[in-house]
């Protein structure tokens, strides 16, 4: 008999692409093997997750809104009314195990579950773990990590050290400079830099990249430019008429744009850390300052202290982002030296290793 195997969480690509990653992992092992996606209504996960292939199931829930409190008095509904869709899902799908990985609508799914004595195992990205997961992991059956020291997070017996799942689209990626610069309409005779914030957008590195776009041209350089949903429109009308620029709301063909990038300018999250290490490319870390515990930044600093990428805080970034690219530009040993230190941190099967670990224990 095949295994039922659901998978739960989103939010953003941090947490999707990883989770499609695990689920590719699974079926190579067990192609009978029976995966569901649980989600959130009304996030990417809802669109991400069948354009890879797989059902999902949404949830009504919302995440505690700090910005504006009015906003969670239905909060107590929709976790209620969560809970009763979880309930319904599981009863359905009857999983022998679940795997949570992170972003709110896996805290329901996962929660039920170790009420119901099913297996659920995690997978925390981040070297700070979430609230949440840290709640499942008392009653977690493994729990998977990115990183060592994360005993004072999660029962030590309990972790196995991982790494992060990259989609198999850029870990086995083949695709070469020039096609990615031809898809990108760019020359093959520039460098490259790729300004990318995440799938939601990065605000200090689009008004960077913004306010300083023609230093930034006029130093022989091109652009390949994720801006994120909200500041798209400005983003191309910026880049109208600048056939150096590729401006775009969200890159789909991320593959594409890391094989045409010679340097990276990005956010410092988990997974963009876990990729940018795969595709080994010198990069200029700006870390999102509102992440939980500040973890884009404890994640950025350990990759400066092992000289494998540069960093800039993002109060800093208006005024250092451009002029420290073109420094990077124009230095081709500290480019080759960042290259092969963020390489040496490369992990490429992180998703089979789960996949073995989950199919082993259940």
């Amino acid at each position: 008999m095949s295994k039922r195997i659901i998978i739960a969480g989103g939010g953003t690509g941090g947490h999707i692409f990883p989770a499609i990653a695990i689920a590719n992992a699974l079926k190579k092992i067990d192609t009978g093997i029976e995966i569901l996606f649980v989600g959130a209504k009304g996030k990417m996960e809802m669109d991400k997750v069948p354009q890879a292939g797989y059902n999902i199931k949404g949830l009504d829930i919302a995440g505690f809104n700090r910005s504006s409190l009015i906003k969670n008095i239905s909060l107590p509904f929709k976790l209620v009314k969560s809970f009763l869709q979880v309930r319904t899902i599981v009863k359905n799908f009857l999983p022998d195990a679940i795997i949570g990985v992170g972003g709110y609508s896996s805290f329901p799914v996962l929660r039920f579950g170790q009420a119901k004595g099913i297996s659920t195992f995690i997978h925390e990205s981040n070297s700070f773990a979430g609230k949440s997961n840290i709640l499942l992991g008392k009653k977690a059956t493994r729990i998977f990590v990115a990183t060592d020291g994360m005993e004072k997070f999660f029962p030590k017996e309990k972790i196995i050290i991982t790494g992060n799942p990259v989609r198999s689209t850029i870990s086995q990626s083949v695709v070469t400079r020039s096609e990615g610069l031809k898809f990108f309409g760019l020359d093959e005779n520039k460098k490259t830099v790729f300004a990318v914030g995440g799938s939601l957008g990065a605000k200090s590195i689009n008004e960077a990249i913004s306010l300083h776009l023609d230093e930034l041209l006029n130093a022989g350089l091109q652009l390949i430019w994720q801006t994120g949903k909200p500041y798209a429109e400005q983003a191309k009308e910026r880049a109208r008429g600048k056939s150096s620029v590729s401006a775009n709301e969200f890159i789909t063909q991320m593959d594409c744009a890391y094989a045409a990038a010679d340097i990276v300018v990005s956010r410092a999250g988990a997974m963009a850390i876990a990729e940018l290490c795969v595709v080994r490319k010198p990069v200029l870390f700006v870390p999102y300052p509102h992440a939980a515990e500040d973890h884009q930044t404890v994640n950025a600093k350990n990759l400066v202290s092992k000289n494998a990428a540069l960093m800039v805080k993002d109060n800093e970034a208006l005024d250092k982002v451009v002029p420290m690219i073109i420094e990077l530009a124009n230095d081709d040993n500290k480019q080759n030296e960042l290259k092969r230190n963020i390489g040496m941190l490369a992990i490429t099967d992180a998703d089979r290793r789960i996949a073995e670990e989950v199919l082993k224990l259940i």
